[in-house]
């Protein structure tokens, strides 16, 4: 591969020898198999890695090998700090406190706003993961089977099992190269998508009794109360977003996540055509153009009043359609 920025990376990996990786908060599959795809291959070569997750590993994804490793924080120094599927620094939490400008910023969100000193970012790639795959390739780093493992984590989780509408021919021969490397795509695939906990099933219960829609707008909220009764100990709506996506006729989809009495966590989700990242990045949030978050300070039901609201506009239907529960 000969690309510039490509090449930018592999100098900084080759001069250094102790390195700093890091996330966003409340990680996903992509932002695990992230930090512990590249670190474990850079371990590989002989590197001195800290990989850092702020929020720490998802119960879905502790059982991938090096999952124990992840901390919270860090303590340098560091001769280069790596981001890795994050938009912007707000998003990477406490963890970059002491750094203003990461060394480099490897991403896929549209929204990114290139904050690194060097800026990998292709909106095409399917998972950030795969754009990893592609830096260890060029610069002939060794994968072993477990970075391999949790490379493929991050591409299956993000194409939600090669589902999602950007999926492409070149993301599944990833997958394959990665697979020939040792992981076993049928357990990664039930590990980290289908198998849930039952406190996450009842979490799911109290969200889709929330259930309601307009037309082809959808939206359910979880709140703190349904969280303890629950028992679920995570701070993310356990999926529930992507199960919605299967709902007939709906063309965005919604979740409300109550974090406090004063903070949302907000989640889209929309077949193509509607383009959610716009909506999150006007309060304050971003991701891709079908798949998009944010976290907006207010109570629940203020930020839900204005989130619908104003995802009506993106559907062209502002103050034309009723609230209906679905029954």
């Amino acid at each position: 591969m000969t690309d510039p920025t490509v090449r930018a990376i592999l100098d900084v990996i080759g001069r250094g020898s102790r390195f700093l990786l890091v996330s966003h908060l409340r990680p996903d599959g992509d932002a695990v198999g992230s930090v512990l795809g590249l670190g474990l291959s850079l371990e590989a070569a002989g590197k001195s890695v800290a990989m850092v997750l702020e929020d720490g590993v998802p119960v879905n994804f502790r059982q991938l090998t090096g999952a124990d490793r992840i901390d919270g924080r860090s303590e340098g120094p560091f001769d280069a700090v790596f981001v890795l599927d994050c938009s912007d620094l707000m998003r990477a939490g406490a963890a970059l406190d002491e750094y203003h400008q990461p060394h480099i910023n490897i991403d896929h969100h549209p929204t990114n706003d290139g904050f690194a000193a060097i800026n990998m970012v292709i909106e095409s790639a399917c998972s950030t993961t795969e754009m990893i795959y592609d830096v260890l390739r060029a610069g002939d780093i060794p994968i072993p089977p477990e970075a391999a493992e949790a490379l493929l984590t991050g591409l299956v989780t993000d194409t939600i099992g090669f589902q999602t509408p950007n999926i492409s021919a070149k993301a599944i021969r990833t997958a394959a190269d990665l697979m020939e490397l040792g992981p076993d795509l049928s357990r990664l695939y039930r590990t980290a998508l289908i198998e849930k906990s039952f406190e996450a099933y009842r979490y799911w219960g109290a969200g889709l009794m929330s259930l309601r829609r307009e037309n082809g707008l959808v939206w359910a909220s979880l709140t703190l109360d349904d969280r303890r009764q629950a028992g679920y100990g995570g701070r993310d709506d356990a999926d529930l977003v992507n199960q919605l996506s299967a709902i007939k006729g709906s063309m965005v989809r919604i979740i409300f996540i109550e974090l406090s009495d004063s903070e949302v966590k907000v989640s889209w989700r929309s077949q193509p055509g509607y383009d959610v990242s716009g909506v999150a990045g006007s309060f304050g949030g971003g991701g891709h153009r079908t798949a998009a978050g944010a976290t907006v300070a207010g109570a629940l039901e203020d930020v839900r009043r204005r989130v619908v609201e104003a995802t009506r506009e993106l559907m062209g239907a502002a103050g034309e359609l009723a609230e209906s529960p679905i029954r």
